[in-house]
């Protein structure tokens, strides 16, 4: 006798059946009934309204929010990446900076380590935001805190600060005996120069910009009297100038006007000066005096027929026009064919730009390391030795009358391609082979 063949017959279903529990099954959607052969036969009906389409459209909808998310948190991650190369370079900076204080920490002043260490705690404040908005941590970030106190830590500032505290206290009273008295030349010229002010390296933090100066408006305008300027290359050429209004901005490295020479008035050499918000400076096409007006952006040149480009201080090429102002005024240094090198001093004359007086001194300019003019008189230097810069002569342009000197000061590196007496400090400023120098100038009043 043969058994009944059980069979279960389904419709073709779809795969949306897993998605309904057996539960919800109901007993009038199962039927069962016997074949024609006597086999039986079960037959289940999934009705239409069972199909989850809602629960289909609320995945979707996740879905869809999740490419967005991964979307967004990948562009967050490209913003982040680029803040991060920011943040190091601007590290790689500080860690150069500190290590210089470390270096030669006697040749800077007390702001150097205030602003690395505001710094140093916008850089930290910016890593942990970058950390917590990640809400995660890398290598890369672990990598960024550990090179930043590693190398740049506020443990080795505050310690480079406590051990240089005494000799800034030292050096300031040693600046404080230089008492100025603006404006008087009731003297018989300079008795001594103070120790050098290093400031900082130049504004591109870049130490082969070894040709430039600084320093500031010898006759300031209304509302620039503490304005500071800057230009350097890395060769005896002139193609910009920087000007800050104050001392924290030339710190800073934030210029408020940038003047990029054109073509055609592109200068050489680096004997500029600001005087009366006006930049003077060598041209060398044609050969000659040029001055740009810095607030109408207007240029004007002049030749002077008998100044030589063969003869230029020791220190640098190119040095031919040297331009220098005082107490009494705007002048100008150079040396021809017929004076024999020896440096020939004319007074400008400021309306017309031109020369309205000349004395020929006894310096040979290629012997001076450069030369500048304070209360009428003309003082030149030269080396002594890689440390040491002495003024060793003088020309009195009211008496005509020649002195040989030995005032000795130190310099900061062998070579410099600028210095200027400001007559509205006494100071004299000094492009030191790419970093900013200044002393104050003291008069022989007895």
């Amino acid at each position: 006798m043969m058994l009944p063949i059980l069979l279960l017959v389904l419709p073709v279903l779809s795969p949306a059946l897993a998605w309904i529990p057996v539960e919800d099954w109901e007993s009038g959607n199962v039927t069962t009934s016997v074949g024609d052969s006597g086999q039986c036969v079960c037959l289940v009906y999934v009705p239409d309204t069972t199909f989850p389409a809602d629960r289909v459209q609320h995945m979707q909808q996740v879905s869809k929010d999740l490419i967005l998310e991964v979307e967004l948190q990948m562009d967050k991650m490209v913003s982040y990446q680029g803040k991060l190369e920011i943040y190091l370079k601007e590290l790689t900076e500080l860690t150069v900076r500190v290590a210089m204080l470390q270096s030669s920490g006697d040749n800077y002043i007390k702001l150097d380590f205030e602003l690395l260490r505001i710094e140093l705690r916008e850089f930290d404040a910016l890593v942990s935001q970058l950390r917590d908005s990640l809400n995660s941590s890398s290598p890369l970030f672990d990598s960024l805190y550990t090179e930043s106190y590693d190398k740049s830590n506020l443990n080795v500032i505050r310690f480079e600060f406590a051990k240089l505290q005494k000799k800034l206290e030292e050096c300031q009273k040693e600046q404080d005996s230089f008492k100025p008295d603006i404006g008087n030349c009731n003297h018989t010229g300079i008795m001594s120069i103070s120790k050098p002010m290093v400031v900082q390296v130049n504004a591109h933090l870049n130490g082969g910009y070894q040709y430039g100066g600084w320093g500031k408006d010898s006759k300031p305008v209304r509302g620039y009297e503490s304005m500071y300027f800057y230009g350097a290359y890395s060769t005896p050429h002139v193609y910009d100038f920087y000007l800050y209004s104050d001392y924290e901005k030339l710190i800073l490295r934030s210029e408020f006007k940038r003047h990029h020479l054109p073509d055609g008035w592109e200068g050489t050499g680096n004997n500029y000066i600001v005087h009366g918000n006006t930049i003077y400076y060598q041209h060398n096409t044609p050969f000659g005096m040029t001055k740009l007006n810095l607030t109408s952006s207007k240029y004007d040149s002049r030749v002077i027929p008998a100044a030589s480009q063969r003869f230029s201080y020791r220190y640098a090429d190119n040095q031919n026009l040297d331009f220098a102002a005082d107490e009494n005024g705007l002048w100008v240094m150079y040396a021809s064919e017929e004076s024999m090198g020896k440096i020939v001093l004319a007074k400008l004359d400021e309306k017309s730009f031109g020369i309205a007086d000349e004395w020929n001194t006894g310096a040979f300019k290629q012997l001076a390391g450069n030369a500048f003019m304070a209360c009428g008189v003309m003082y030149a230097t030269r080396s002594v030795d890689l440390n040491t810069e002495e003024i060793f002569y003088a020309f009195d342009t009211k008496t005509r009358e020649e002195k040989q000197l030995n005032i000795r000061f130190q310099k900061f590196q062998e070579k410099y391609t600028n210095l200027d007496y400001n007559p509205t400090e006494q100071k004299l400023y000094m492009y030191n082979n790419g970093y900013y120098v200044s002393y104050n100038v003291k008069f022989n009043r007895e």
